[in-house]
């Protein structure tokens, strides 16, 4: 059986204010293997976001280990975490994240860019065909419809082939059409690149196509 893609080991988050402390996370573990696609569910505030952002390494656990193809994300410093995560992890958000005074071709190309790819724009080119936006690769974000935004910020997240893709709520500021042909791009790349795809999501539907599902309520995994 092969290692753990992603393994999350006894974590838990608080936050303490004027108010005490209240704990976000308590007690997460679970390990996923390459290639398997997770969806992460429960209600708002249960601390689903949260979770995907502490195993991308953006936010750090109270206590816990977080492991990203065997490193242990939180043993590392920022610089080392952040170059790990440009390596190994791709990001969709519900916000699409996109650089307004660059093109869609420019948004693909920035990451391969900073690893230091010297076929940035024909990879770029190629990942932007492949989810329908040859025609725009001219075209600024604002310019953009609301799917098309997502598809761009789902080709800067493949066009690295990383070995997991986390991707916060996808489809949820996307009509039902459109979030449906995002989705069935994000599981076609997971075949075809051998991505381990993880989800948040309120889509029941979604959820039941991934191979697993990860329920949290009130900061816990329930069984």
């Amino acid at each position: 059986m092969s290692e753990p893609i992603i393994s999350v080991e006894n974590v838990c988050k608080s936050v303490t204010d004027s108010t005490g402390t209240l704990d976000i996370l308590r007690d997460i573990d679970f390990s996923l293997a390459p290639r398997e696609t997770a969806a992460i569910v429960g209600a708002s505030g249960s601390g689903k976001s949260t979770l995907l952002s502490i195993v991308a390494g953006l936010d750090t656990p109270t206590r816990g280990t977080v492991r990203l193809a065997g490193q242990d994300l939180f043993a590392l410093g920022e610089d080392d975490r952040a170059a790990l995560r440009a390596q190994k992890v791709g990001f969709v958000f519900q916000s699409f994240q996109l650089m307004g005074n660059l093109t869609a071709l420019e948004n693909v190309m920035l990451p391969l860019e900073l690893a230091g790819r010297r076929d940035s724009r024909r990879a770029a080119t190629e990942m932007l065909a492949r989810v329908g936006l040859e025609a725009r690769l001219g075209h600024y974000p604002k310019v953009l419809s609301g799917g098309e935004q997502q598809r761009v910020a789902l080709a800067r997240a493949f066009v690295v082939q990383p070995a997991v893709l986390l991707a916060d709520e996808p489809t949820g500021s996307l009509d039902f059409a459109t979030g449906d042909t995002v989705m069935q791009l994000m599981f076609d790349l997971n075949r075809e690149q051998g991505t381990t795809l993880v989800l948040v999501t309120h889509d029941r539907a979604i959820a039941a196509r991934c191979e697993r599902r990860i329920t949290i309520e009130a900061g816990r995994i329930q069984a």
